[in-house]
């Protein structure tokens, strides 16, 4: 039975919450309060504190606890959208630690909460964590959304095999009469390259009556591209018109513009973008992002510059991810002067300084040549934000390593070296193998050696590299050390 009385409020000195319900149900219960003893002046929304953990650090766990603190209410319904919000902008991490510290305090879980769950511990601890997680579920809570979960996750890891055996089960159990395990299917397929096998699993629909959905049409349109069948493709749209218009948005004519940007169709491809702006809502941010991406795939730098604009019009706020659709777009179409009138906009008005910007800024920069500029970037970078910085330093490395100046690239790559933990980076083997190269071509025996003490001090010297480093000696007439006392120092 579901608990009658579940917006008790629990002072900050006892437990934040308690159960409320012991048995799951598929309903959502009615607003669950978490409450400190005194209420103080209203203060910014939760989402904002704990969206911002990515540039302040710490755990949502203690943000939580902080604001609960200081005497303001915190519901059910917006952890929830807390949950759900930081799940949209990849920020599983803290989306989980929400969930365990509702589920330390015994807040009523839905299915639909045991599914996130369960997609969270995929995504942040991996799949073998989630399958433990599925596995300790009450046989009550093992329902469509739970199993479907774990379908997604085997399905995003390419585990065709899994993938398989596991929506037999939920076929046998009525669970994969919906459009939704079919498109994760689907989906798989298509990672896979096996877009021929899409349109079957449509007809397969079609025959037991489960009606697809928008995603179910997009894919099978993407499943004919792939296929090299853009007439197919068309005809999957038509279809879609004739027979399940309702089911027709703004998605469907983004799909559409990727098949004819992959073609090269651009003509086609803006036929279909004015479409998209035509069903989009002006307050879809995430329509305006394709719309951007995708002028910027058909080389139309005024449209991209229009829907920027617009999109400004239609927020007062331009967020980090806006930023870095438009200037990913303007790096493909080489607006180096458009670029850095941006680029300046977005330093002087972020409230985060989002390392993915100044990463994207690093290395069109130096692709253009202007290394005073990716440095002062970089600079910058390291005075406002946290990092992660190797991947930045790692540009910086390959950088000189093309252009032959060993020692600089060899500082960068120290620089990187010392930042990372846990085996974070390491030089792609392509990148070890261009130092070594050049090290045996200039005989140089003494740079061969630094470079193999920094690669073995975070464990990335191989067979493959010091089979290199005695060639270097070789070609330098050397004697190389002997191999077994050289690979144990």
């Amino acid at each position: 039975m579901m608990a009658k009385n579940p917006s008790r409020l629990i002072s900050a000195g006892a437990l934040l919450a308690r159960r409320l319900c012991t048995a799951a149900s598929a309903t959502e219960p009615e607003e669950v309060v978490v409450q400190a003893a005194s209420r103080s002046m209203r203060q910014p929304r939760l989402y904002r504190r704990l969206s911002a953990l990515g540039a302040t650090g710490g755990s949502a766990a203690d943000t939580l606890n902080e604001y609960v603190n200081e005497g303001k209410v915190v519901t059910k319904r917006e952890l929830t959208t807390c949950i759900k919000e930081l799940r949209k902008y990849h920020k599983f991490q803290h989306a989980l630690e929400i969930m365990e510290w509702m589920e330390n305090r015994k807040v009523f879980f839905t299915y639909a909460d045991y599914a996130a769950r369960l997609d969270l511990l995929s995504k942040t601890k991996g799949l073998a964590a989630a399958e433990d997680y599925f596995n300790n579920l009450s046989p009550s809570a093992k329902t469509r959304a739970t199993y479907g979960s774990l379908l997604n996750c085997y399905c995003k890891e390419n585990m065709e095999e899994k993938a398989l055996a596991l929506f037999q089960v939920m076929d046998d159990m009525n669970f994969a009469s919906t459009y939704l395990a079919y498109n994760n299917i689907m989906s798989l397929f298509m990672r896979l390259g096996k877009p021929e096998k899409v349109p079957p699993l449509v007809d397969e629909m079609k025959k037991r009556s489960i009606s697809p959905d928008t995603f179910t049409y997009n894919i099978w349109m993407q499943s004919y591209a792939r296929l090299n069948d853009i007439d197919a493709a068309e005809r999957v749209l038509e279809e879609l018109k004739k027979e399940n218009n309702d089911k027709l948005n703004w998605t469907t004519y983004s799909n559409l513009a990727v098949v004819y940007v992959k073609a090269r169709l651009f003509e086609k491809a803006k036929l279909a973008l004015k479409k998209l702006e035509e069903e989009m809502g002006s307050h879809d941010r995430r329509a305006y992002h394709f719309l951007i991406s995708l002028y910027a795939g058909t080389n139309d730098l005024n449209e991209v510059n229009r829907v920027w604009n617009s999109l400004k019009s239609a927020f007062p706020k331009t967020i980090n991810m806006s930023y870095l659709i438009m200037f990913k777009a303007l790096v493909n179409l080489n607006d180096v002067d458009g670029f850095d009138i941006c680029f300046e906009e977005w330093k002087s008005s972020c409230c985060s300084f989002d390392v993915r910007i100044s990463n994207i800024a690093i290395s069109a920069y130096l692709g253009w040549g202007m290394i005073k500029d990716a440095e002062s970037t970089l600079h910058e970078a390291v005075k406002r934000s946290s990092g992660p910085f190797f991947p930045a330093l790692d540009m910086f490395m390959v950088h000189y390593l093309k252009d032959r100046k060993i020692d600089m690239a060899l500082r960068y790559m120290e620089e990187a070296a010392s930042e990372v933990k846990n085996n974070e980076w390491q030089p792609a083997p392509k990148r070890v193998t261009a130092f070594l190269k050049y090290f045996e071509e200039e005989k140089d025996v003494e740079g061969a050696e630094k470079f193999c003490k920094i690669l073995k001090n975070f464990g990335g010297l191989d067979s493959n590299a010091y089979q290199l480093l005695l060639q270097t000696y070789e070609a330098a007439g050397r004697t190389a050390p002997d191999a077994e006392e050289d690979e144990g120092r």
